[in-house]
């Protein structure tokens, strides 16, 4: 018999700090959006950096996909916790909520400063609501989702994941007692095989869908590329996480990890100098294979060593499990707002994103002080009432020592 879990009573502190420190780095992102030259995003600061595109650059390939990669693993240990039905309510009701609540109320100040700032509609808060809840036409590329007349922007994890959520638990209903065989084939990967064949599906993605769909839209229904590889990632999450073998294998990998993430990397950034933009069948395969590769290790990478430092108790953890999501939902529309206002001050390229990172932390800190002391206004930032076992917890749950063949 093989264990396919830790002992019941154990808790993946390194999963609760993930998932915590993974959104961190997507609200810092955000804020390296508004400033980072020649890419494109809701509203831009006139103090635009070039410096900023190397390292937005390596945190865009694996940023997003270690998101849907922690919540594939903390699925995996709220299996057993609930019957499937019920899971699939619980995380209906989690997600939906938040983002109703925040495409109804916290998205559209993002909407309305873009369309200020593209000089497409009159200042009036007011009239621009009217006109958003009306589903009124819009001038072309007013705000982005003006062609649908409204948008949840950074809110699409919440529907994404949802998605794959119930996808999944509907496989695992279909698959039964099947399910902990296949699991058992899927973690015997080990040394260079546990870092080449993950990738596989993502290259043959590559080929295939994103000629189709193009890159990630965020448009649910067209983006057939991304629903195809986060949904992938966050499979590999649920199937990683409650195999310790499979775990201490990357733990001790990490040193080898760390000089291939640096080796990967740079050959991403090497390639991407010296491959034309009309490229031959050898060279896009080439590319891609190092981009799957390269973001692969780097996820690698990342559980290695959280795995390694993080998995111990820590005073911020407990705050951190129930502020992420509130965080999430708030922190966008924050540094839209905020950024705008700052611009119209002329406080220069020093003064101005320091205040900007400082107002986005303090306004979502801030919000979650209020959001945790309102009963009624949790569910719609998706934080449970009650602090014990949530869906996101880490620790298993009565089926953690399930044992199979």
């Amino acid at each position: 018999m093989t264990n396919l879990a830790p002992a019941a009573n154990s808790r993946r502190h390194d999963i609760d700090a993930l998932r915590a420190l993974a959104f961190a780095l997507l609200i810092l992102y955000h804020v390296g959006m508004y400033y980072v030259a020649d890419w494109g995003w809701h509203v831009k600061s006139a103090h635009l950096s070039e410096a900023l595109q190397l390292p937005m650059l390596l945190l865009n390939q694996w940023r997003m996909p270690l998101i849907f990669m922690v919540s594939g693993i903390a699925i995996s240990f709220v299996i057993g916790k609930y019957s499937l039905a019920r899971l699939a309510r619980r995380r209906s009701l989690r997600l939906l909520l938040p983002l109703a609540f925040g495409m109804a109320v916290i998205v559209p100040p993002q909407a309305y400063y873009q369309a200020l700032s593209n000089g497409v509609i009159e200042p009036g808060y007011g009239a621009f609501l009217w006109r958003y809840f009306s589903f009124g036409g819009w001038p072309e590329g007013a705000f982005d989702g003006s062609d649908i007349g409204i948008t949840w922007n950074h809110l699409w994890y919440l529907p994404y994941l949802l998605a794959y959520t119930l996808v999944l638990i509907a496989v695992i209903a279909l698959l039964g007692s099947r399910r902990n065989s296949l699991l058992l084939a899927a973690r015997r990967l080990r040394g260079w095989a546990l870092v080449v064949v993950p990738t596989l599906p993502l290259l043959v993605y590559g080929l295939i869908l994103f000629p189709l769909f193009g890159g990630v839209s965020h448009d649910f229904i067209s983006d057939g590329y991304a629903h195809a590889m986060y949904f992938t990632i966050f499979v590999y999450g649920y199937i990683l996480g409650r195999d310790g073998a499979l775990w201490a294998q990357i733990a001790r990998l990490r040193w080898v990890l760390l000089a291939l993430a640096a080796l990967s990397f740079c050959s991403y950034l090497a390639l991407n100098e010296i491959i034309p933009e009309q490229r031959s069948s050898a060279e896009n395969l080439l590319q891609l294979a190092v981009i799957y590769l390269n973001r692969w290790i780097w996820l690698l990478l990342v559980l290695g060593w959280a795995h390694r430092v993080l998995n111990r108790p820590m005073r911020w953890l407990p705050y951190a499990n129930r502020a992420v999501y509130p965080w999430y939902v708030l922190h966008q529309t924050i540094t839209v707002v905020a950024g705008y206002q700052l611009a119209r001050l002329g406080l220069g390229p020093v003064v101005e994103p320091t205040l900007l990172i400082a107002i986005t932390i303090a306004g979502c800190a801030a919000g979650f002080e209020v959001i945790r002391r309102v009963s009624w206004l949790q569910p719609l930032f998706g934080v449970s009432p009650i602090p014990a076992p949530a869906e996101d917890s880490a620790s298993p749950g009565p089926a953690a020592s399930t044992t199979a063949a």
